[in-house]
């Protein structure tokens, strides 16, 4: 014992000044000081012994290196986990006495407790399997290595390390408990639970054996038929199309690479320093929790191309096993698709319906990922958006998911929504052209050389806001009760209903995730005004108001929000070149030239949906000076399921009450005062009404959208009219309107808001579709007569007058 504390004590002082820890997991960790503290490791690892004991001393914890007394029991601080070697049912081994020493000192005398601490240290992230030298020094498991490899290893990784703390086991309570019969079989069974889970969260599955994942894909059931039907309908052969399918595998699958994920790691941290001014995280202890226990498929927001890069690293740096990524073709380009391929990305085409075998390879492929626990991500808007607004889900990646789990749900799957907040993207410049109206231009290896000459620019800060996990077993249960009784086959009868459920709950919860920055409050603002420009302290006063709804409307989810105060923010958006402040003899005004506002509009879209509940109450009382509650719900309640479903945001469970916080919150902030019947506005001279006008604006456009859609129905006799050609005049309407009130502005008129328009409304009941025609009782006439009140006269006669040419 003294011979090993002596070694322990030497390796101790030769290794300290080396090591460092780059993630301890939590942080702060906090114990009980009163009672002795012996930190548990998985394996034994002399290595491991020496990071937790510098690790203890500097979280000024109880120290590791310490041994305890405990009785006749002389322990040390930190001990490895008994070994499974069974013997006539016993557990056997070198390291199986000092657990049971515990145990027995603690058993013979009641006034002794100690608590148990499980401590995961990880060099490096490689879970140790056969990847070549190089490779194998970057490796975590050291279970089978010899010592010039552990100590190459912590050469390599020492400056690389991970611990992560287990809540602490206190044991006096369990053995003092009747109905608990405490063993060591029974602790270390639990601690092994932990460590596995702790594992499996930071390494995921094993990822070494490429080839034989490949080769199994190419060999499974599903492909094999699909090569079947290939040769007899093409009168092929089988090895022919054993080949092109063994193709498709190859250019499907990443080939994930734990030094290259290092390698970007280190990497893409240096890019985030001096591209952005920090990068704030929220709400990852939600998929901490279930990491481990669960598929996790990652579904952000896709705002950029820096989106996925920007995910797996905040991942890897937080703890958290990257995942593999579905890319488009299209990146994988020379030099750069070799990279993402190493970091985790899958490629695949666009689209692939009529080639049968190669969307049996990919169905596979994405199936194998999600059966063996591989966290996977994936953005359900197919494309990055061009106008800041969510799209509209695309059905492809969440069908093949609910198919591959509907085979094989033994484990759960949990979707992890993912909002990413922007104060300003790479891509500003081609986003300015496209919402200007010009063509989406083809992703080439150019593009990255164009994007380089801008990281000296300011891009602000970045927000990682994870949403509210999905289960989809819960969702499946709630969504089509009795799907486990559907038949195992490629298209289960629910799926159809499942898919467009789904990919609208998740949007809403990504959504849901959305955080504010100074960027988008002014935004938000600006863009109320008629020509752009404002008064400075109004445009501090009202994004300050802004924040201030959020954070205080009942039943509005708090989002993160910006810090400092509002004159900061005005600063700081004027600085990454968003607005020109100028001079005036009466105060300071603020106001963005034609190309900034277009470019505004993009991070307007991105938070819009979080002030839609305020915007439709506040644009109401623009044109009309009071309102009872019964009139303003009779008003407003058509319009919540169009606002909700093109903005993606859930509507209010119970509307009259929502809109009575509304009014509450308005009538707080002295934007509206209660009257003996309602509430009224304030008189027009007041800032308030200026406030009041200001956050309503932003509804305007949608409202008008569907003026439009529903007088252009109304001109024709039900059943007449097609969805398609509604649809297209509709949006000629709308163009023409954006001309005649001098805008730039395609997104207005973008003919997919008016088929969402059509849905929802066909949802809703108020139109139903029979031989392609659209039908449609008095109530819609009716709807659209008491919608006119919303508008104000001028803007009233000009709709009138558009619908009717």
């Amino acid at each position: 014992m003294g011979l090993q504390r002596l070694w322990h004590r030497l390796a101790s002082r030769l290794l300290d000044r080396w090591l460092a820890f780059r993630l301890v997991e939590p942080e702060p960790f906090q114990l009980d000081a009163t009672l002795p503290t012996l930190y548990v490791i998985a394996r034994p690892a002399l290595t491991d012994e020496i990071a937790i004991d510098r690790l203890s001393r500097d979280l000024d914890l109880p120290d590791a290196g310490q041994w305890h007394q405990l009785g006749h029991a002389s322990l040390p601080g930190c001990f490895a986990l008994p070994r499974l070697r069974l013997s006539r049912g016993a557990i056997q081994g070198q390291h199986s006495a000092h657990l049971q020493h515990l145990l027995d000192a603690l058993e013979a005398d009641a006034t002794l407790d100690a608590q148990l601490v499980p401590v995961s240290v990880f060099w490096s992230r490689a879970p140790g399997k056969d990847f070549g030298f190089w490779k194998m020094l970057a490796a975590d498991d050291w279970a089978w290595s010899g010592r010039l490899r552990r100590l190459l290893s912590v050469i390599v990784n020492g400056r690389h390390l991970e611990a992560h703390f287990g809540e602490p086991i206190r044991l006096r309570p369990l053995i003092d408990d009747p109905e608990v019969t405490l063993t060591q079989r029974k602790v270390a069974r639990v601690l092994r639970v932990h460590f596995r889970r702790i594992r499996a969260r930071v390494l995921g599955p094993d990822i070494s054996h490429h080839r034989t994942l490949m080769r199994g894909v190419v060999d499974s059931r599903p492909v094999r038929e699909a090569i079947r039907e290939a040769v007899e309908a093409d009168r092929s052969t089988p090895a022919r199309e054993r080949r092109r399918a063994e193709r498709y595998a190859r250019e499907i699958a990443s080939n994930m690479s734990y030094p290259v994920m290092r390698f970007l790691y280190e990497l893409l941290k240096r890019l985030w320093n001096r591209l952005y001014e920090g990068v704030d995280v929220y709400g990852l202890d939600a998929v901490k929790a279930i990491a481990g226990e669960r598929t996790l498929i990652y579904v952000p927001c896709h705002r950029s191309h820096i989106d996925y890069l920007l995910l797996s690293y905040v991942l890897y740096r937080e703890g958290l096993m990257p995942p593999h990524i579905a890319a488009g073709r299209n990146l994988d380009m020379p030099v750069i698709g070799a990279l993402l391929r190493r970091g985790g990305a899958f490629f695949l085409r666009r689209s692939f319906k009529d080639n049968r075998l190669y969307a049996a390879v990919f169905n596979e492929y994405l199936h194998r990922l999600i059966a063996r626990g591989h966290p996977v991500e994936y953005f359900i808007e197919g494309g990055r958006s061009r106008t800041g607004r969510m799209l509209s889900p695309r059905p492809g990646m969440l069908a093949m998911t609910l198919r591959s789990f509907a085979r094989d749900a033994i484990r759960d799957v949990a979707f992890v929504p993912v909002h990413v907040g922007y104060e300003r993207v790479l891509e500003s410049n081609s986003y300015l052209r496209e919402l200007r109206g010009g063509q989406k231009k083809k992703e080439s290896p150019l593009d990255l050389l164009r994007v380089l000459k801008h990281l000296r620019e300011p891009h602000g800060r970045v927000t990682v806001s994870v949403g509210e996990p999905l289960s989809l077993t819960d969702f499946l249960n709630e969504a089509v009760p009795g799907w486990q009784n559907d038949p195992v086959s490629a298209r289960p009868e629910w799926l159809h209903r499942a898919v467009p459920l789904l990919g609208k709950t998740l949007a809403r919860r990504i959504n849901d995730a959305a955080s504010l920055n100074a960027v988008s409050l002014v935004a938000m603002t600006l863009l109320a005004t008629p020509h752009h420009t404002i008064e400075s302290d109004l445009l501090a006063h009202h994004i300050g108001l802004l924040v201030r709804l959020q954070r205080n409307l009942p039943g509005s989810r708090h989002c993160q929000l910006p810090a400092g105060e509002p004159a900061d923010w005005i600063e700081h958006v004027a600085s990454l070149g968003f607005v020109t402040r100028q001079s005036q003899a009466l105060g300071e005004l603020v106001t963005a030239r034609p190309e900034q506002a277009t470019l505004l509009t993009w991070y307007r879209n991105n938070v819009l949906h979080l002030f839609m509940h305020l915007g439709l109450v506040a644009f109401a009382f623009r044109n009309n000076a009071a309102f009872t509650l019964d009139d303003l719900d009779t008003l407003l309640s058509p319009a919540w399921p169009l606002l909700a479903n093109e903005l993606y945001f859930a509507p209010p469970a119970d509307p009259r009450e929502r809109l009575s916080a509304t009014l509450s919150a308005l009538t707080e902030e002295g934007l509206l005062q209660v009257t003996d019947n309602g509430w009224r506005r304030q008189p027009g001279h007041l800032e308030s009404s200026e406030h009041l006008r200001l956050l309503g604006q932003p509804v305007q456009p949608t409202l008008e959208r569907a003026y439009l859609l529903l007088a252009s129905l109304l001109r024709y006799p039900s059943g007449e009219l097609t969805q398609e050609a509604l649809e297209e005049h509709s949006r000629q309407l709308a163009e023409r309107l954006t001309l005649l009130s001098g805008l730039n502005a395609p997104e207005f008129f973008d003919k997919r808001l008016f088929s969402g328009m059509l849905e929802t409304l066909e949802e809703q009941g108020w139109l139903r579709v029979e031989n392609e025609r659209l039908f449609y009782d008095d109530s819609v006439r009716q709807t659209q007569m008491r919608s006119r009140a919303l508008f104000d006269p001028e803007l009233r006669h000009r709709l009138v007058r558009l619908t009717r040419q």
